[in-house]
C-alpha cells in the first residue's frame, strides 16, 4: 500500500573516544575513507533498508550487521518500526553510534532489488567500503523504473484486478476503473508534494466516497457501496502492514511489531474517517455504508485471469523490476491456490493459515542467491491476496454505518485472519531458513 513519503533518513551520529564525529547523514556522498567510510555506509545502508522496511524490519539487523563483519566493525542494532540506533565498534578501536530516522514505505522496490547483490557482494568481500559507497550514491540517485503515467496505470491495475474478490460484476469493474484512475492521480501527484502525501489516505478516500454515494451507489443490487470503493482504495489499505506487525510480534521484535500495529490501525481509521466524511458531504445517511454483495455476471475465467492483471499492476505501482513479473505471478497463483483449496477443507482462517505458510516458504527457497528477488518483493503480492486489510476497512465503515453484527463480524474475522497470516508466514520462513550472507552471523 501507499504509505506518507517522509524526508530521506535521518541521522545523527557521535562516537565515544577521540574527536567528536561529525553528524552523519543518512544520503549524503560517501564519505573519505577508511573507518569513516565504514562507518558512512553503515548509516547509510540502515537508512535506506529502514525506509524502505514498509513489509517488515526482521532483516535489517542481519544485513547490516553481516556487512559490518565483512568490512572489518562489529555492529549492534536496536530497531523500532521507524528509528535505529546504530552502534559500530571499529577496527582503531573508536566507537561510534548513529541514530536513523525513515518513514518505512514500499513506493521503490526497486532499490531493495538493487541492495541485495551489493551487500552480497560486501558480505563477499568483493567490495570495500569506497566500491559500497559509490554504488549506493548510484543506487539512492537512480530514477524510478517507470514513469509517472506507467505508475498511474499500475495502481489503476492493480484495482482492477483485485476488484472481482470483492464482486464479481461488470458493474464493479467500471466503477474501479473510474474511481482508481482519480486515486491514481492523487498518488501520482503526492509523489510531487508532500504535505499531500501525508494525509493522501484521507484525501483518497473522501473523494472516492464522494463520488461513489453522489453517482455510483444509487441502485442496492448493484451492491453496497463499501464494495464499490475498496478496491480503489487497495493501495492505500494498509494489510500489508498489519500482517508485518503480527509477523514481527510472532517473531519476537515486539516493539517494532507493536508501533506498526498502532500505525496499520491509524491508517484504517483515517481510511473509515474519509468514507465518513464523503457521506456527510454528499448528505447520505450512514446506515447506507453496507457491504452486501451483487449477484455475480463474470464469467469464471476472467476471475482466474484478474490476478495476472493484479500482479502487473503490483509491479508498476510499487516499482518493481519487470524482470520479476514471473515469479511474482507464480506466488500469486500458487498462494491463491493453495487458499482456496485449504479454505474448502478447513475453513477461511485455516486456509489463509496454510497459504501464507507455503507462500512463506516458497519465496525464502526463491529469494536464495543475490541475483534473485529480495524475499521482500516475492511476499509483497502474496500479502495483498490474503486481503487483510480490506476486512478492517469493511469492518469498520459497516460499523460505523450502523450494522453492528456485519461490523464486529468482519473485524473478528480480521483478527482471526491476521493472527493465522502472521504464523503461517514465521511457520514457512522457518521450515525453509535462508542461507546466510559470507560473515552473517549463526
Amino acid at each position: 500500500m501507499a504509505r506518507p513519503v517522509g524526508e530521506p533518513g535521518e541521522s545523527g551520529e557521535s562516537e565515544n573516544q577521540g574527536d567528536q564525529g561529525e553528524p552523519g547523514s543518512g544520503g549524503g556522498p560517501a564519505e573519505a575513507g577508511g573507518d569513516d567510510a565504514v562507518c558512512g555506509f553503515l548509516t547509510r545502508l540502515t537508512g535506506l533498508l529502514l525506509r524502505t522496511s514498509g513489509e517488515g524490519a526482521e532483516l535489517i539487523a542481519r544485513e547490516v550487521t553481516a556487512a559490518g563483519r565483512a568490512l572489518g566493525a562489529d555492529v549492534s542494532l536496536l530497531l523500532v518500526m521507524d528509528t535505529a540506533t546504530l552502534s559500530v565498534a571499529l577496527p582503531d578501536g573508536r566507537t561510534r553510534t548513529v541514530i536513523v530516522h525513515a518513514v518505512p514505505e514500499v513506493a521503490r522496490l526497486d532499490r531493495i532489488a538493487a541492495l541485495k547483490p551489493l551487500v552480497a557482494d560486501v558480505c563477499a568481500g568483493r567490495a570495500g567500503a569506497a566500491e559500497a559507497n559509490a554504488r549506493l550514491d548510484r543506487i539512492e540517485a537512480a530514477p524510478a523504473p517507470y514513469p509517472w503515467w506507467l505508475k498511474m496505470a499500475g495502481i489503476v491495475l492493480f484495482s482492477l484486478g483485485f476488484a472481482p474478490l470483492m464482486q464479481p460484476t461488470r458493474y464493479e469493474l467500471a466503477a474501479t476503473a473510474l474511481l482508481a484512475t482519480l486515486t491514481a492521480a492523487l498518488a501520482v501527484a503526492a509523489d510531487r508534494r508532500p504535505r499531500l502525501a501525508l494525509v493522501l489516505p484521507l484525501v483518497a478516500s473522501v473523494t472516492v466516497s464522494v463520488v461513489t454515494l453522489a453517482l455510483l451507489a444509487d441502485d442496492p443490487a448493484r451492491g453496497g457501496p463499501v464494495l464499490l470503493m475498496l478496491p480503489a482504495l487497495f493501495f492505500f489499505v494498509p494489510g500489508d502492514y498489519l500482517s508485518a506487525a503480527a509477523a514481527e510480534l510472532g517473531a519476537g521484535l515486539l516493539t517494532t511489531g507493536a508501533v506498526r500495529l498502532v500505525y496499520a490501525v491509524f491508517l484504517l481509521v483515517q481510511l473509515c474517517v474519509g468514507v465518513l466524511l464523503g457521506a456527510y458531504v454528499t448528505g447520505t445517511p450512514t446506515g447506507a455504508l453496507f457491504d452486501t454483495a451483487a449477484e455475480a455476471d463474470l464469467p469464471r475465467w476472467l476471475l482466474f485471469a484478474s490476478w495476472t492483471v493484479f500482479t502487473a499492476g503490483t509491479v508498476l505501482a510499487f516499482a518493481i523490476p519487470r524482470r520479476f513479473l514471473l515469479p511474482l505471478l507464480v506466488l500469486v497463483y500458487l498462494t491463491v491456490g493453495v487458499q482456496s483449496a485449504a479454505t474448502k477443507l478447513i475453513g477461511e482462517t485455516g486456509g489463509t493459515f496454510v497459504a501464507a505458510a507455503v507462500l512463506a516458504a516458497a519465496a525464502t527457497l526463491l529469494s536464495r542467491g543475490p541475483d534473485r528477488p529480495p524475499r521482500l518483493i516475492l511476499v509483497l503480492p502474496g500479502f495483498f491476496t490474503l486481503t487483510v486489510g480490506s476486512l478492517g476497512m469493511r469492518g469498520l465503515t459497516t460499523l460505523a454505518g450502523g450494522h453492528v453484527v456485519d461490523g464486529f463480524t468482519d473485524l473478528l474475522e480480521l483478527v482471526l485472519v491476521v493472527t493465522a497470516l502472521a504464523v503461517g508466514l514465521v511457520l514457512g520462513a522457518a521450515a525453509v531458513p535462508e542461507r546466510r550472507p559470507p560473515g552473517a552471523a549463526p
